[in-house]
């Protein structure tokens, strides 16, 4: 293994104590990008794991299915429409995670000669049938099938990063032709991976290393074998930071790393209902109403086609995202000592005189503080967010023992959206629900399926 290949191993590996990768961990993760036989558009994931690149993979291939004006229904979708969109969607994630374009975009795919639908076939497609996964399609010519399934239990961690080189592709044209020309790749026997290790050095490993918060932690954690965050931020938002709010925090001298500009899609996770974090706008309010969902294992994704969800910036949204910044531990309130600050970043009027009457009014008790609640309301009253009452929403699951009847299906549903609680029309209170409450308070979900689709 060269000395490039072992940085990208401890990168994404770690080093486990015993020196070698978890054989079952490296099988979880050793599928391609394989469409749903039921879903066309939808991705499939065979075991718990790559929902880390699968999932951010899948919500930009929504994006640009869903909003295509071109696609006349998104649920449908032939092999070759397939092919355009998953190579087209890889190709983006790629760009946006170049640091420098003069240094090239990588693409890790497999040695001349050592694919392992030229060497091990037969044993994977047996494999494939035996995992209940879709076969090749036979309409291919046999050098060019590739597995769908699982990597073949000969093909191993060792074998794999001896199998594999790297080749460099200076322009954005030559990329998108290269990465069209690998389809097969991508979609075959550790496909997902190969992907993965091309954002990688193509993103570069300083780069990351100088982002990620702990260099110790791996992207993929050596026992259990899910993605780190740091894994998602970087397909999500190019950068591999390794928290989920806006712009850096100083926190004991050390300065953390957050999101820096607005989404793409978005992210939620259940772990802010529950308090361990806290996502900040700019994957909160993303640019396309998709948002990427994550529970304590496993990533989902939940999308609607109403894109007022996501218009611009609202002068109160601006203000409580500003407000929020100066609140680093989300305590819901600030030091009068920075409401001055608060005011000027918000182009308010912030003379002395007038921040000392606005600071006796927010605090009329002389706490020393000042509330979030108040300062909108004085500032930002009555304000209408411009969201419809009620509208259809999507969620998808890639992984076939989550959904009814073990079908890659989305589950449709009406999403309604109130300014208040009503008990009249409160549904169930499930994990789903909980996480979209992290951005809407008070949502209540409407599923055409008899059970809540599951975010595990």
């Amino acid at each position: 293994m060269s000395e490039l290949d072992k940085e990208v191993v401890d990168l994404v590996w770690g080093r486990p104590s015993s020196g070698a990768v978890s054989a079952s961990i490296f099988r979880r993760w050793a599928q391609g990008f394989v469409f749903s036989e039921n879903e066309h558009t939808a991705l499939e994931q065979f075991e718990g794991g790559p929902c880390a690149v699968i999932a951010p993979v899948q919500a930009f291939l929504l994006k640009n299915i869903v909003f295509n004006r071109e696609c006349s229904n998104w649920r449908q979708m032939s092999e070759e429409g397939q092919k355009t969109a998953l190579c087209s969607t890889l190709s983006e994630i790629l760009e946006s995670a170049c640091s420098s374009p003069s240094t090239g975009f990588c693409l890790v795919t497999w040695a001349k000669g050592q694919s392992p639908h030229t060497s091990t076939h037969t044993n994977t497609q047996s494999q494939s049938q035996t995992q209940d996964v879709p076969e090749p399609e036979s309409s291919q010519p046999p050098q060019e099938q590739s597995p769908t399934a699982l990597a073949a239990e000969d093909l191993g961690f060792e074998r794999f990063h001896s199998d594999i080189h790297k080749r460099t592709v200076m322009s954005v044209t030559d990329l998108r032709e290269e990465v069209l020309s690998l389809y097969h790749t991508w979609r075959g026997c550790c496909g997902v991976l190969l992907f993965l290790y091309s954002v990688i050095l193509t993103k570069g490993i300083e780069n990351i290393r100088n982002e990620i918060q702990d260099t110790m932690e791996p992207l993929i954690d050596p026992v259990h074998g899910h993605g780190s965050q740091s894994l998602v931020n970087l397909l999500v938002t190019g950068h591999a930071v390794s928290n989920v709010w806006d712009g850096d925090r100083e926190c004991s001298g050390m300065k953390l790393h957050g999101i820096h500009k607005q989404a793409s899609v978005g992210f939620l996770t259940l772990m802010e209902s529950l308090r361990f974090c806290k996502v900040g706008a700019f994957l909160k309010s993303p640019k396309f109403p998709i948002w990427i969902l994550g529970s304590e294992t496993h990533l989902s994704v939940f999308f609607t086609k109403e894109m007022s969800l996501v218009g611009p910036e609202s002068p109160s949204e601006q203000a409580r995202r500003v407000f929020q910044s100066f609140d680093p531990e989300d305590n819901g309130f600030i030091p009068e000592s920075l409401l001055e600050d608060v005011m000027k970043a918000l182009d308010l009027v912030s003379e002395p005189e007038y921040v000392s009457l606005v600071k006796s009014k927010l605090d009329p008790e002389s706490l020393g503080i000042i509330l979030l609640g108040p300062f909108l309301l004085e500032f930002f009253p009555n304000q209408d967010s411009g969201i419809p009452d009620s509208f259809p929403v999507y969620h998808y699951n890639g992984l076939k023992q989550s959904n009814h009847n073990e079908r890659v299906e989305y589950v449709e549903g009406t999403a309604l959206v109130l300014g208040f609680e009503d008990p009249m029309v409160r549904t169930d209170d499930t994990p789903v629900k909980r996480c979209l409450q992290t951005k809407w308070s008070y949502i209540e979900l409407l599923w055409t399926t008899d059970r809540s689709p599951s975010l595990n």
